[in-house]
């Protein structure tokens, strides 16, 4: 399978963002997220994809469907969700670049693309003047009944890439788990590098 990978900018990605809102829903259902996700909701917040000019849909097509992509922003796109983790840390929020989900379909794995999801993000939040990239990652217990006994976390591939935690850097953000009647906030720890 043969991946063809295309940086879709501000209102570049409007094309694709129904694919991406059904590809969130799948690939965020698994194990650490458990999103239960609605469709509604999606559309509503990737619509900030379409029309922010300075944001990044990275997307990974086979032929002409959209089986992965990896989103990002200026941070302070996010500042109502995220700056309160950064309280304290002398970051200028207006340096810092977003990267926010990464989604790629199980069967396409392996091939490179997280790779090539950070290099064109990365890429453009150089263009953009930021001095750093900084992601987040859901928290889960190590004892959580729905890990998979072979989970594997990404903190090696990340690290790799130059990402390192931050520590006391957490945000919370909520959502519904699947199974659960209700949505609940869940710890999102940061992870950040200088570019």
């Amino acid at each position: 399978m043969t991946l063809r990978f295309q940086p879709l900018i501000g209102t570049d990605a409007a094309p694709v963002l129904d694919d991406l809102a059904a590809l969130r829903i799948a690939v965020f259902r698994d194990w650490p997220y458990l999103y239960d996700g609605d469709l509604d909701y999606e559309r509503r917040y990737l619509t900030a994809y379409r029309d922010t000019p300075n944001a990044i849909v990275a997307a990974a097509f086979d032929g002409d469907r959209l089986v992965g992509a990896a989103t990002g922003t200026p941070m302070t796109d996010h500042a109502d969700d995220f700056a309160a983790a950064f309280d304290g840390t002398g970051y200028d929020l207006s340096e810092i670049f977003y990267c926010a989900e990464s989604v790629l379909l199980p069967e396409y794995r392996g091939q490179g693309a997280g790779h090539r999801f950070f290099d064109m993000r990365e890429a453009h939040a150089r263009d953009l003047g930021a001095k750093y990239v900084a992601f987040c990652a859901v928290q889960r217990p190590a004892d959580h009944p729905a890990r998979p006994a072979d989970y594997r976390p990404l903190d090696d591939f990340w690290q790799k890439r130059g990402y390192r935690s931050l520590p006391g850097v957490v945000a919370e953000f909520g959502w519904k788990d699947i199974g659960e009647a209700t949505e609940t906030r869940k710890p999102l720890q940061f992870w950040m590098r200088s570019l």
